[in-house]
């Protein structure tokens, strides 16, 4: 063996035991939400993992906040099972290593299988879970039209291929049943789709219902409302991450998180955990700087890699569409579907509030005719609701305005052609589908 075999070989034997050592502390300090740890405040980095051995398994956890003291871990598991005194030691990072067998696999929130179908295989490279998004002089224009084959969003709010919208709603106005029925979008190579904080029924009813024709080119991220702040936190994170990985190999890739408001409520919980002061309704600032840093990943990438068209459903607390939350995700995302609950009421679904949605890249889409006759549709519809009561006191008499006579014979109908479920046939194009609807 020459020299240069045995400098090999050291190092190969320094590496291996180096691999073996495992920095660790002592746990010092136990509460209900999260633990402290002694001894590795100079070893670690925020978001680093940290580990302790309890029951024969490892329970993993994030440092959320690192002091000459020691240092605050948020678990990952909703119970701590460690004890005063207790050795916890360094893991790693959270980083990923995907790969195109991962499509048709449900996970959990750290890249582990929850479909029963074996492991997973590993990627030839790992990539960040938190991952900077494109430069913005680099990336590409938004300006492929895309259908979603649901009438009241293809005529009023057109998407573009890598535009991220909102859809906004309050519980049970039908924000996750329009996601089921944008989630048959056709066009795409990838659709990735994190449900996060949803109840643990909804998993197989979506896993066997819309997705299931697309399954094979699928991937789902899983964490559900009984999951610590944690999982529910990292879920959308992980989601993005397996987006990027796709769109950076060229697909065109169909992002979907349900809902992003749980991923702002586990934030939260994370934050104040670590000390952070509640500034606005109880949420803390690193919440409204962790919102846009996640949604700005979505969109489309650089010139020549794919795009990530984002679809994220917001739950708006106490139908107040003025909450943080809210507010500074609407002025993130490049559109926002609203769904009414007054209109739901009224048996109409999808409930999509036409005024009260926009779509920022429309212009797009729309051709001038189209634009045009957007814009007069919209007007008749605003004439029809700012009237509603005036005609149920019996004030509105036929033939004293043409607007308002040609709004009251022609809205009702525009509301009974925009009718959808998820079992009605996904429309082809909607301007056609208006204009038939309008002739009878």
């Amino acid at each position: 063996m020459n020299a240069l075999q045995k400098l090999e070989q050291f190092v190969l034997t320094e590496t291996a035991v180096q691999r073996r050592v495992r920095i660790s502390g002592t746990i010092r300090e136990i509460s209900p939400s999260y633990y402290r740890v002694a001894g590795l405040s100079q070893f670690v980095r925020l978001g680093d993992r940290v580990g302790f051995s309890a029951q024969d398994r490892t329970q993993i956890g994030e440092v959320v906040r690192i002091d000459d003291g020691g240092i605050t871990v948020k678990p990952f598991n909703g119970r701590i099972d460690a004890a005063i005194g207790m050795p916890a030691f360094i893991v790693g990072d959270m980083d990923l290593s995907p790969d195109p067998s991962w499509k048709g696999r449900v996970i959990n929130a750290l890249g582990e299988p929850l479909d029963g179908l074996g492991p997973l295989v590993p990627g030839h490279h790992s990539v960040s879970n938190d991952a900077e998004p494109p430069l913005a002089m680099t990336r590409a224009r938004v300006k492929t039209p895309l259908r979603t084959g649901v009438k009241a969003i293809d005529l009023f709010t057109p998407i573009c291929e890598g535009q991220r919208i909102g859809i906004f709603a309050g519980s049970g106005v039908g924000k996750s049943t329009l996601l089921t029925m944008l989630a048959k979008c056709e066009g795409f190579d990838t659709i990735v789709v994190a449900l996060v904080g949803e109840r643990g029924r909804e998993v197989r009813e979506f896993l066997e219902g819309p997705i299931h024709a697309n399954l094979s080119r699928s991937v789902m991220v899983v964490s559900t409302g009984d999951e610590s702040p944690m999982m529910r936190r990292q879920a959308p994170r992980t989601a993005v991450t397996l987006a990027e990985y796709f769109r950076d190999c060229g697909d065109s890739v169909l992002l979907i998180v349900d809902s992003v408001t749980r991923y702002a409520h586990a934030a939260r919980d994370v934050a104040l955990a670590a000390g952070e002061p509640a500034v606005a309704r109880g949420y803390t600032p690193s919440v409204f700087s962790d919102l846009p840093r996640l949604l700005e990943r979505a969109g489309p990438g650089e010139e020549g890699q794919g795009s990530i068209t984002g679809i994220f459903s917001v739950l708006i607390d106490g139908d107040d569409h003025n909450d943080p939350v809210a507010d500074n995700i609407r002025g993130t995302l490049d559109g926002h579907i609203v769904l009414d609950r007054s209109i739901a009421d009224q048996g109409r679904y999808p409930a999509i509030n036409v005024l009260g949605s926009i779509s920022r890249l429309a212009d797009n889409v729309w051709s001038p005719d189209q634009k045009e006759l957007v814009r007069r549709l919209r007007g008749l519809i605003a004439r029809y609701e700012d009237t509603r009561d005036l005609r149920l006191m019996g004030g509105y008499h036929p033939g004293n305005d043409q607007e308002l006579d040609q709004a009251v014979v022609l809205v009702p109908k525009i509301y009974e052609a925009l009718r959808q479920d998820p079992s009605s046939p996904v429309s082809r194009d909607a301007f056609m589908d208006l204009a038939q609807a309008l002739k009878q």
